[in-house]
C-alpha cells in the first residue's frame, strides 16, 4: 500500500486481493453514519438466504413504521415513503436500506429479524465481537446515532464478510431498484460502473464525514485484482462525494495509474454481479440530505 495512498484527513483501511488488512493512520473510534447498514444487511441475510434475484419472504409494513417514518423525515433523515399495509419482499427491503440508504426500512428490517430495534443492536454488538471488530459499538441498525461508532479497520471486517453473500453483493452493485409505494429509488454510490467499482456502501451527516465502504476490481501489475476498503470522516461541502472522491483516489494510487475515461475495466464474471453504467445521485420520491445520513 504505497504511504501516498491514505487520506490527509479522516481515516482509511484497506485489503487488496486476499492479503490481511492494512489500516492507515490515525486508526479511532468514530461515528460511521450508514456504513452501518452493511451490519444490518449482512445479518438479515445471514438469518434469511437469498439466492441472486431471489425476492424472499415478504414484510407488511404497519401504521407503526408509517409514524416512525414520519418522525425521521421530519429530521431530515434519509427515508423512502411507505404506507400502512405496504409489502416489500426482502429482496425489496434490502434495497430500500442500501440503495437510497433508508433509515426507516432499517428499523422495519431490525423488527422483522429480532422483534424489536434493541435486541437487533444487541445481535449486532454480538457480530461484531465474534468478528473481532474490538473497537465497533453499535446503538442503532441505522447509523443515524452518532453513539454508532467503529474504525475504518474495523468495518472492512464485515464488509468483507457481506461481499462474500451473493445476494448482497448483487444488491450493492445495482444503480436502482422499483419499490411499490416509493417507485424507482437510486443508488448514492454513483461510482457504480466507473473504473472497476462494484460496491458497497456510502454513509454520511454532520457527525460522521463522508464515509464509504467500498470495493473495485482492477488490474494490478496485469492482475484482475480486487481494492475493498473503508473510509471515514472525509470533510466537504457535499459529504457523500467526499467519501467517493477519497476512495476513488485510493484505488488509483494503489493501481498505480487512472484508467482512462471510459477504458473497459475487468469486472466479475458475466452474471455475477450487473455492470452498472448509470450515475444518479438522488431518490425518486425518497428523502436523502446531509442532515439525516446515507
Amino acid at each position: 500500500m504505497p504511504a501516498t495512498a491514505w487520506p490527509a484527513y479522516g481515516q482509511a483501511a484497506v485489503q487488496i486481493g486476499q492479503s490481511r488488512i492494512q489500516a492507515g493512520p490515525n486508526q479511532h473510534e468514530a461515528p460511521i453514519a450508514s456504513v452501518a447498514k452493511v451490519m444490518t444487511a449482512y445479518l438479515v441475510l445471514r438469518d434469511h438466504p437469498l439466492e441472486v434475484g431471489e425476492d424472499g419472504p415478504t414484510i407488511t409494513l404497519i401504521g407503526a413504521d408509517v409514524a416512525d417514518t414520519d418522525r425521521r423525515s421530519r429530521q431530515r433523515e434519509s427515508v423512502v415513503p411507505i404506507v400502512a399495509g405496504e409489502q416489500l419482499t426482502e429482496r425489496q427491503a434490502l434495497q430500500a436500506l442500501l440503495l437510497p440508504s433508508a433509515n426507516n426500512i432499517a428499523a422495519v428490517l431490525a423488527r422483522w429479524e429480532s422483534g424489536s430495534a434493541a435486541r437487533f443492536v444487541a445481535h449486532m454488538n454480538g457480530t461484531a465481537r465474534s468478528l473481532g471488530m474490538t473497537r465497533t459499538r453499535y446503538t442503532d441498525p441505522s447509523g443515524y446515532d452518532d453513539r454508532t461508532v467503529s474504525t475504518a479497520a474495523d468495518q472492512l471486517r464485515i464488509v468483507a464478510q457481506a461481499m462474500r453473500l451473493p445476494a448482497f453483493a448483487n444488491i450493492v452493485a445495482t444503480s436502482r431498484a422499483t419499490l411499490p409505494v416509493a417507485g424507482t429509488v437510486h443508488n448514492t454510490n454513483t461510482l457504480l460502473g466507473r473504473n472497476g467499482f462494484v460496491g458497497v456502501k456510502t454513509g454520511s451527516d454532520k457527525a460522521s464525514g463522508g464515509c464509504f465502504a467500498f470495493r473495485a476490481i482492477r488490474l494490478v501489475r496485469g492482475r484482475r485484482t480486487t481494492i475493498s476498503g473503508v473510509v471515514l470522516g472525509q470533510p466537504g461541502n457535499d459529504l457523500i462525494d467526499a467519501g467517493l472522491v477519497t476512495a476513488e483516489s485510493m484505488v488509483d494510487a494503489i493501481v498505480g495509474d487512472r484508467a482512462a475515461p471510459g477504458a473497459p475495466q475487468p469486472m466479475p464474471a458475466p452474471g455475477a454481479l450487473p455492470r452498472v453504467r448509470a450515475r444518479q445521485t438522488t431518490a425518486v420520491g425518497a428523502t436523502n440530505t446531509e442532515g439525516g445520513n446515507s
